[in-house]
């Protein structure tokens, strides 16, 4: 079992950056691939990055590339992302997300993750 909390979530201004944090509860090293998706009101929940188990590659949604990163620190068991040139439709909750890593494959919807963060909420203003 994996407990994961996420926190740096606040209200920022359009074109600011905000960096969420997702601290995991057991070592996560090699053993999980780890994501980051979000919920804004009245939309299903949507994938926006994952860091690999072994070699910390990365992939993004399409909407977020080249202005959100995301990184790990296997040392501390936590993942990072950075947001950047934040706009008003970035808001949503943001929920970090581990997936068993399983050699081949490249989790990317909601049923790839095992283990879920309660999420923080992310607001950007106009």
């Amino acid at each position: 079992q994996v407990q994961l909390v996420e926190s740096g979530g606040g209200l920022v201004q359009a074109g600011g950056s905000l960096r969420l944090s997702c601290a995991a509860s057991t070592r996560t090293g090699s053993s999980y691939v780890l994501g980051w998706f979000r919920q804004a009101p009245g939309n299903e929940r949507e994938f926006v990055a994952r860091v690999s188990a072994n070699d910390s590659r990365t992939y993004y949604a399409y909407f977020v590339k080249g202005r959100f990163t995301i990184s790990r620190d296997n040392a501390k068991n936590t993942v990072y992302l950075q947001m950047n040139d934040l706009k008003p439709e970035d808001t949503a909750v943001y929920y970090c997300a581990a997936s068993v890593f399983r050699p081949r494959t490249a989790p990317i919807r909601q049923v790839d993750y095992d283990y879920w963060g309660q999420g923080t909420q992310v607001t950007v203003s106009s």
